[in-house]
C-alpha cells in the first residue's frame, strides 16, 4: 500500500505537490525523495523545438493522460546562441514558459542543458560558428570553449535556474553533459562541467548519464549516475551501484521505446507489447524512468543531424521525429500509448484513475495546391562571393541551407570531375544543362565528364544535410566543399560563390511565368481551407527539397524515403488563404501537389 500510494504521487502530481508552497527534491541510498517522501520518477522526452509553442500544452496533457508525472527535455544551444553572443529565447525557443506550462500542467521537468544533446540533431546541438574559433575544441578544457561554454551557461541560467524546485518551480535535476563516456573520460573536464553549471545558478540535484559499456568513463563521482538504453532492473541496479558507492536511487535517464529514421532506410518501429512488458518490468521494481522519445514530433527547418562511424555510410536523419513514440509525429495517442497508460494504471490504487484521453485530433484534407509564382534558382542569385579556393558554410558565416559554386572550366578530353570533402550532396550543371549527382551517403566524389572543345561554365549546388550529431567525427564538421575540385588532374579555381541559406524565402523576386528548365526552382503558391485541422503534404512525386507555409518552415522532403509527407500542424495554418513556398531541387517542372489526412512515413522508393 506504501507504494501504491507512493506511486500514486508521482503519476498523478496531486494539486498540493504544485501549490505555491517550497518543495525539496533529494536522494538516499535507494529512492528519490520528493518532500522526504520516496518518489517514483516516471518520465517522457519532448522537445519544446520539435513542438509549436501553441501546441505545448496539449501534448502535456497527454503526458498526464498516458500517467507521466515529469518531462523530460534537451536544450539546444545552437537554438539559443545562433550567432556568437545573440541570445534566442523567444517564441518556440521561449524554453521558461515551457516549464512554467509543465507546472501549470502538475508535471515536473527533468532539465538537460548540457552543451551536446546528441538528439539526432544539427551539429549535436553545437552553434555552428565554434567552427570558426581558431583551435576552439568541443567537450573539452580548451580556453576558447570553455569561454563559449560559460557564457551559454549563463544565458540558459538566467532562465532557468528560478525555477528549480529549491527554488519553488518544478524542475527536479539537471544534466550535466551528455553521454560523455562514449566520447571520452577526462573527470578533470567533467569536474570543470560541474563548477560551471553551479556557477549559473543550478545549485540543485546534479546527475550524468552514460550507455552501459561508458557509464563508468562518462560519470563524475559526487554526482548521481544514470544510465542509457538498459532497462533490466537487475542490470540498472548494478550498473549505478558500482558507479554510485554501491547506492541508489537506479534511474534510466534515456529508455528507448523505438528508434529514429534516416533518409533512405525503412521506417523503425518495436514490438508493442514487448515494451510494455519492459516498462512494467521497470514500473514494478520502483525504477524511476524517462522515456526517450514519449512525443518526438518534427525536426524542422535544417536542424537534422546525422551520423557517420569508420563502419557506417554517413546517415543524414529524415524531418519527422515520429520515433515510434507513444505519441505520434502530430500528437496523437497510438496503440504504444495505451498499452504503456494501461501498464501505469495496474500500480494505481482501484478507485484511482488517470485523466481522460484526448480525442484524436481532426485532419482535414487540401484537394489543390495552386503554383502561380516562379522564380529559378540560377536566375535569382544573391551577389557572390569571389574566391581563388573554394570556401566552406563556415567561411562564408552560413550555418545550414546551400551553396552554389560556379566557374568556368576550360576545354578538355573525356575525363573525371572528383569534389574532395563533399558535405553533403550536390547536384552539377554543365552549360546549363544537368549531367549528375554525388551523395556523400553512396560515398559518391567523382563524375564522369564527356569532352568538350570549348570553355563550359559548370554549377555546383551543395546541400548540407545536417552535421555529424553523435561519434568520433563531431570535431569534423565543416559543411559544403572542404577540399578541392579537381577536372582530371587540374584543380579548379576562380570561384563564384553564392550563399543560398534560405533564411527569408518570402523575400525571393517570383514572376508569374514558368520557366522550363533544368535547374532548381522556388515556387510559390497557396490554398484556401474553410476548417482548420492538422494536414500532411504529400511529396511521393517530387524529387528533394524543402517547403514553407506561412512562414514557417516545415522541413526536409525527399523521394528516396522513407518520410514522404511533410507534417503542416494546425496552429500554422489559417482559415482562408494560406500560401507555401517550396524549393525543389530535382523536378523543376512539377506543379501538383495536395494535401492527405495521413502520413507516409514508412515508403522507400
Amino acid at each position: 500500500m506504501k507504494f501504491k500510494f507512493t506511486l500514486l504521487i508521482a503519476i498523478l502530481g496531486l494539486s498540493f505537490v504544485f501549490s505555491q508552497q517550497k518543495h525539496t527534491f533529494q536522494y538516499d541510498d535507494k529512492n528519490f525523495l520528493l518532500d522526504g517522501k520516496p518518489f517514483q520518477i516516471i518520465s517522457g522526452e519532448i522537445h519544446y523545438t520539435r513542438v509549436p509553442k501553441e501546441a505545448w500544452r496539449d501534448r502535456m496533457k497527454m503526458a498526464k493522460a498516458m500517467g507521466l508525472n515529469t518531462i523530460g527535455t534537451y536544450i539546444f544551444w545552437n537554438v539559443h546562441e545562433p550567432q556568437k553572443g545573440k541570445y534566442d529565447f523567444k517564441g518556440n525557443n521561449d524554453i521558461a514558459e515551457f516549464v512554467k506550462i509543465a507546472q501549470e500542467e502538475g508535471l515536473w521537468v527533468i532539465l538537460r542543458p548540457s552543451p551536446y544533446v546528441c538528439a539526432e540533431w544539427e551539429f549535436g546541438g553545437y552553434p555552428y560558428w565554434l567552427l570558426n574559433e581558431k583551435g576552439l575544441v568541443v567537450r573539452s578544457k580548451e580556453k576558447k570553449y570553455t569561454k563559449a561554454y560559460t557564457n551559454y551557461l549563463k544565458a540558459v541560467g538566467k532562465q532557468l535556474a528560478p525555477l528549480q524546485i529549491n527554488h519553488g518551480g518544478n524542475i527536479l535535476m539537471v544534466q550535466v553533459e551528455n553521454e560523455y563516456g562514449s566520447f571520452g573520460s577526462d573527470k578533470e573536464y567533467l569536474e570543470l562541467n560541474r563548477k560551471l553549471f553551479v556557477k549559473a545558478g543550478f545549485d540543485g540535484i546534479l546527475y550524468t548519464c552514460d550507455p552501459r559499456n561508458d557509464i563508468g568513463k562518462g560519470h563524475l563521482p559526487g554526482l548521481l549516475p544514470a544510465i542509457n538504453g538498459v532497462d533490466k532492473p537487475e542490470d540498472v541496479r548494478k550498473l549505478i551501484s558500482e558507479n554510485h558507492n554501491g547506492k541508489g536511487p537506479f534511474y534510466i535517464a534515456e529508455w528507448y521505446p523505438a528508434w529514429f529514421d534516416w533518409w533512405g532506410t525503412k521506417h523503425h518501429t518495436v514490438p508493442i507489447q514487448e515494451y510494455a512488458d519492459r516498462l512494467e518490468n521497470v514500473l514494478k521494481s520502483g525504477i524511476s524512468i524517462n522515456m526517450y522519445m514519449f512525443h518526438g514530433g518534427t525536426t524542422r527547418g535544417f536542424m537534422n543531424g546525422a551520423n557517420f562511424k569508420d563502419d557506417t555510410p554517413f546517415e543524414p536523419q529524415i524531418s519527422s521525429y515520429d520515433y515510434d513514440a507513444p505519441l505520434d509525429e502530430a500528437g496523437n495517442a497510438t496503440e504504444k500509448f495505451w498499452a504503456f497508460r494501461n501498464v501505469i494504471q495496474k500500480y494505481l490504487p482501484k478507485d484511482i484513475t488517470l485523466p481522460s484521453v484526448p480525442a484524436k485530433k481532426e485532419t482535414i484534407k487540401i484537394d489543390e495546391i495552386n503554383f502561380n509564382e516562379y522564380s529559378p534558382l540560377f536566375t535569382s542569385l544573391p551577389q557572390p562571393i569571389i574566391s581563388k579556393e573554394t570556401l566552406t558554410f563556415e567561411q562564408l558565416n552560413q550555418p545550414y541551407g546551400y551553396v552554389l559554386y560556379r566557374t568556368t572550366i576550360p576545354a578538355h578530353e573525356k575525363s573525371t570531375l572528383k569534389i574532395n570533402g563533399l558535405r553533403d550532396y550536390a547536384i552539377i550543371w554543365i552549360d546549363g544543362k544537368k549531367v549528375g549527382t554525388l551523395d556523400r551517403r553512396l560515398n559518391e566524389d567523382t563524375l564522369n565528364m564527356e569532352a568538350s572543345s570549348k570553355e563550359q561554365t559548370i554549377n555546383i549546388l551543395v546541400e548540407n544535410m545536417g552535421r555529424i550529431n553523435f561519434g568520433p567525427y563531431l570535431l569534423e564538421n565543416y559543411k559544403g566543399i572542404i577540399g578541392n575540385i579537381e577536372l582530371g588532374n587540374q584543380a579548379l579555381q576562380n570561384w563564384e560563390i553564392y550563399s543560398l541559406p534560405f533564411n527569408h524565402p518570402e523575400k525571393t523576386i517570383f514572376s508569374k511565368q514558368n520557366l522550363s528548365l533544368e535547374t532548381p526552382i522556388i515556387k510559390k503558391g497557396n490554398f484556401n481551407i474553410s476548417k482548420i485541422g492538422d494536414t500532411y503534404l504529400d511529396f511521393s512525386n517530387w524529387g528533394k527539397g524543402v517547403a514553407w507555409i506561412n512562414g514557417h518552415n516545415l522541413g526536409k522532403y525527399w523521394s528516396i524515403g522513407p518520410q514522404q509527407t511533410l507534417y503542416v500542424p494546425k496552429e500554422w495554418l489559417k482559415e482562408g488563404n494560406n500560401e507555401i513556398i517550396i524549393f525543389e531541387m530535382q523536378k523543376p517542372n512539377i506543379n501538383e501537389l495536395k494535401g492527405i489526412e495521413n502520413p507516409i512515413l514508412d515508403k522507400l522508393q
